[in-house]
Formats: C-alpha cells, sequence, structure tokens
C-alpha cells in the first residue's frame, strides 16, 4: 500500500491550535468585571442631588449614572415613571432606586 504525501502546509494543520468553543475566551472577557463597593455619599451632594431629581420629569432625557450588582451604571433615556413612595426611578423599562443613583445629567 502506498501512501501519498501530505504538503507541508497540511502536515502542519495537525500542529495547530484547537479552539473547541469558539468565541469563548471572548465571551469569559465580556464577563469578567472588578466589583466596587458603593460609594458613601455626603449629605451636601445628597442635597444636590434631590434638588436634581426635583426637577426631573416624566418624558425628559436624562443620563443617570447609578450602583447595581457591583458596579456603576450609566443609563441614558427618556424617563417613564417617578414614583416617591416606591423611591425609584424609571428610565425605559429599566427601574433604578432613588438610594442607588450617584449622578443625574438632564
Amino acid at each position: 500500500m502506498t501512501r501519498t504525501k501530505m504538503s507541508r502546509e497540511e502536515r502542519a494543520k495537525q500542529f495547530m491550535p484547537f479552539a473547541a468553543l469558539k468565541g469563548y475566551p471572548e465571551a469569559l472577557q465580556k464577563k469578567e468585571k472588578i466589583v466596587v463597593p458603593k460609594a458613601e455619599l455626603s449629605e451636601d451632594y445628597q442635597e444636590e442631588l434631590n434638588r436634581m431629581l426635583l426637577q426631573v420629569k416624566v418624558n425628559d432625557m436624562i443620563t443617570v449614572t447609578c450602583f447595581q450588582k457591583g458596579e456603576y451604571l450609566k443609563v441614558t433615556g427618556m424617563v417613564s415613571k417617578i414614583d416617591k413612595s416606591a423611591r425609584f426611578l424609571q428610565i425605559v423599562h429599566t427601574k433604578i432606586p432613588l438610594d442607588d443613583i450617584y449622578q443625574i445629567i438632564i
């Protein structure tokens, strides 16, 4: 039985690294995050945030920086609901507790 000789390229392919799960390393990098503690706000800054919240109305376009699940997120969109008794602000479909707001840009 005679074998046909493999080209160099074909032989090299045998020794190339194999990625069983394509895109898995990239997906892991996206999931990795650094968890940070929630910053304590001074009373003066809290008062400033409260003044800003009083200016916010439904249908306003705003950007809110808030603390959620160990990280600070920036949410931009139209205010769809403000519930002061339940203490949350809703931007489109995202509910943000008022106590988790770090910054408001109107």
